[in-house]
């Protein structure tokens, strides 16, 4: 199960998974988008059901989860966004609660709804994708790197509750990756989306999704508990060395 499927990290999952021979549960806001990848996956094979809903909206999200007949082997807590670069102090209000009831209080309402099953069932793997901005803020990012401290704290606090089960946790970290992320941060405005990856070889949702059937994959014995997945010209948050011409 993926949520957040339609565009970036999540819809290479679908298709990386899709390819693992897993069955699909996909989510996502945008029914249109959800049909035409389910549509495209089906195709080549994979048994997709899409499920479409805000993960902001709790009821909506907890109705659809719940209808769902078995809990999913793997979890991927995938939507998420980040909205703005400006200083803290003057922040949008509506970007903030945008960014705060997608990227924690949506994560944590799938996760309350879908890991109890998981539990029940004795096995499953919940993997929240977080990032380098969680480690160390970075400047102007504050509310978005906020949030993702909160999934890395969630994702321990998490695997700490689970202990005692047979449930995997992890949390993968990406830096620089080139999908929609920096287009929506900018509110649509391709150019500065574009300057963001200038001068550097960045990530592909690709590479994420490689990272996440890697873990998925891995003995049940084995627990990868968090990844931190950089470009190789990127050492941190904050330090990324760009070849300029």
């Amino acid at each position: 199960m993926i949520t957040g499927a339609t565009s970036g990290i999540g819809e290479a999952c679908a298709r990386r998974f899709a390819r693992g021979g897993y069955r699909l549960v996909l989510t996502g806001r945008n029914e249109e988008k959800l049909n035409t990848l389910r549509e495209e996956l089906a195709a080549v094979g994979a048994e997709v059901v899409t499920l479409a809903f805000d993960v902001r909206d709790r009821e909506a999200a907890t109705v659809a989860l719940s209808s769902l007949k078995e809990a999913p082997d793997v979890l991927i807590n995938n939507a998420g966004l980040a909205l703005g670069l400006e200083k803290e102090y003057e922040g949008s209000y509506d970007d903030w609660d945008t960014m705060i009831d997608t990227n924690i209080k949506g994560l944590l309402t799938v996760t309350r709804t879908v890991v109890p099953r998981m539990v029940e069932r004795g096995c499953g793997h919940i993997i929240n994708i977080g990032s380098v901005a969680g480690d160390a803020a970075y400047a102007n990012g504050n509310v978005y790197c906020a949030t993702k401290a909160a999934v890395k704290a969630l994702s321990d606090g998490l695997r700490i509750d689970l202990a005692e089960t047979p449930l995997r946790v992890t949390n993968v970290k990406p830096g620089l990756v080139e999908t929609n992320f920096s287009r929506t941060r900018f509110h649509g405005d391709q150019q500065r989306a574009d300057n963001v990856y200038r001068g550097i070889k960045p990530l592909t949702g690709d590479d994420i999704a490689d990272v996440c059937f890697y873990a998925a994959e891995a003995p049940a014995h084995v627990q990868i508990a968090e990844v931190l997945v950089l470009a190789t010209h990127q050492a941190n948050g904050t330090v990324i060395h760009r070849v300029t011409r």
